[in-house]
């Protein structure tokens, strides 16, 4: 598409914003057919006589949208829109970035992009809690949370203890799950300007969530042992950056898991160069590596962020953080801030689902179940080469040639399931292609359901030329 212009003069708020609703709209009303390509980042820059980093935003969040697609020169095409028929019809899929205004419409049956916990019959349990809750806190339960029980640090301290580290109760803040828990350390800890390093592959919600508080992203090398250490006090060294978030095991999308020695080394110059350590241990929980939290060897430096999300349930958005001494409540206070507090139901059932050892079981039954379906994942995927671990809801699969990551996610899209292409992981611009995708298999509640989406996922894989069929 060569020709066309967006009016960026309506609507409200930043001109990104105004450049996406706009590109949204000529969707929408057909002036942009699937399959259009857009113009160049550069060239709609100087037409519009903005900077580039406002045209990437706007792309960024029309791509979080679901209604665009790209690679690494070839530019960014507008994805088919297909509205499926009321018998086939399921709710919107979230994109693979989140927090869009208008979930994606799809006829997907099987969604391979979401590593929430597997349905193990935990909302049995979890139904119980929530009747005592109401019946012991009836007044709380009505009313905004005016207390912090210990009860409530005590369930952080043991849900995120681990080879032998325990935080203290003290230091402990509850949080409205572990996305939260991040944002409140990144807003509590720098401010706007101040730049935060990322791995150029990792869970982008935070990365974006950080720059739209007005935070400057920085990415730093990796290879399949994770972060660089090198590379990271070069980025110090250079880019004097405040904060860096990563997670030490499990990693996501990439499974990677950091030595000892890397850890020693980034928390050694972490605190060479005053830089705040975000841990993000949610996946780090389930596996059964035993090296210690980077936390171990700075915890003056350290937050380890740990939820429910993966291991118990997603949906009761349980989370905490374990802060350096002293830091607990301005992390708290920032929470307040930016969640509008933390409703009492919730953290009251997070607490009884934890300090009663419910929590525990539900989460051995979970990697129970993933393990099986990890299994299903190497036999049906056996001769291509993807990482993965078994007790983590994912693997990372690098695809054969022709295929590209957008094409093989949108390939699949149209045969009915839905995964996630390498760009839903990357931090920020980067000309490095990955040519992998991430395959998901906590969803489908049975597993005949994930082996036939897996199926059609091998047949698509060994008959790469389909994806690049076009339609007449």
């Amino acid at each position: 598409m060569t020709n066309w212009l967006p009016d960026i003069t309506e609507g409200n708020g930043p001109i990104y914003l105004r450049l996406a609703d706009s590109i949204e709209g000529a969707i929408s009303d057909g002036i942009l057919k699937a399959g259009s390509k857009l113009p160049p980042q550069r060239n709609l820059a100087y037409d519009l006589g903005v900077t580039i980093g406002t045209i990437s935003r706007a792309y960024a969040l029309i791509h979080e949208r679901g209604l665009v697609s790209g690679e690494v020169g070839r530019g960014t095409y507008v994805n088919e829109s297909k509205t499926p028929a009321p018998s086939s019809r399921i709710e919107p899929a979230a994109s693979g970035f989140g927090g869009t205004r208008h979930p994606i419409e799809t006829s997907a049956e099987f969604r391979l992009n979401t590593t929430a916990a597997p349905d193990v019959g935990q909302s049995v349990l979890i139904t119980r809690h929530i009747e005592a809750v109401t019946r012991d806190h009836p007044f709380e339960v009505a009313n905004y949370t005016r207390t912090l029980p210990d009860s409530w640090c005590m369930a952080g301290v043991r849900w995120l203890s681990q080879n032998g580290w325990s935080p203290k109760p003290e230091n402990i803040v509850s949080t409205l799950g572990a996305h939260a828990a991040v944002m409140s350390v990144v807003t509590a800890m720098t401010a706007p300007g101040d730049r935060i390093v990322f791995e150029p592959l990792t869970y982008s919600h935070i990365s974006r969530s950080a720059a739209l508080a007005g935070r400057r992203v920085t990415l730093v090398e990796a290879d399949e042992k994770g972060i660089v250490p090198d590379d990271f006090e070069r980025v110090c060294a250079q880019q004097h950056p405040k904060m860096i978030f990563l997670m030490s095991a499990g990693q996501n999308p990439t499974c990677a898991t950091l030595p000892e020695e890397r850890r020693r080394a980034i928390a050694d110059i972490a605190r060479r160069y005053g830089v705040w350590i975000v841990e993000d241990n949610l996946y780090g929980a389930m596996t059964r590596e035993a090296i210690p939290l980077i936390a171990e060897f700075a915890p003056d430096i350290t937050f380890v962020i740990g939820g429910l999300s993966k291991s118990v349930s997603a949906g009761v958005r349980g989370g905490w953080v374990a802060c350096p001494a002293q830091f607990s409540s301005r992390i708290r206070i920032s929470h307040s801030m930016i969640t509008g507090g933390l409703p009492f139901m919730l953290a009251e059932l997070n607490a009884r689902l934890v300090n009663s050892g419910d929590a525990d079981d539900i989460r051995k039954d979970c990697i129970a179940e993933i393990n099986q379906r990890e299994a299903i994942a190497r036999r049906v995927f056996t001769g291509l080469e993807f990482n993965s671990l078994p007790d983590i809801a994912f693997l990372w699969l690098r695809l054969p040639e022709p295929w590209l990551s957008g094409t093989f996610r949108n390939a699949a899209m149209k045969e009915g399931v839905l995964i996630d292409d390498e760009d839903e992981f990357k931090a920020g611009r980067t000309e490095k292609v990955f040519h992998r995708v991430r395959i998901s298999f906590s969803g489908p509640p049975k597993r005949e359901d994930l082996t036939h989406a897996f199926g059609t996922l091998r047949h698509l894989l060994d008959n790469g030329s389909a994806g690049y069929e076009s339609e007449a």
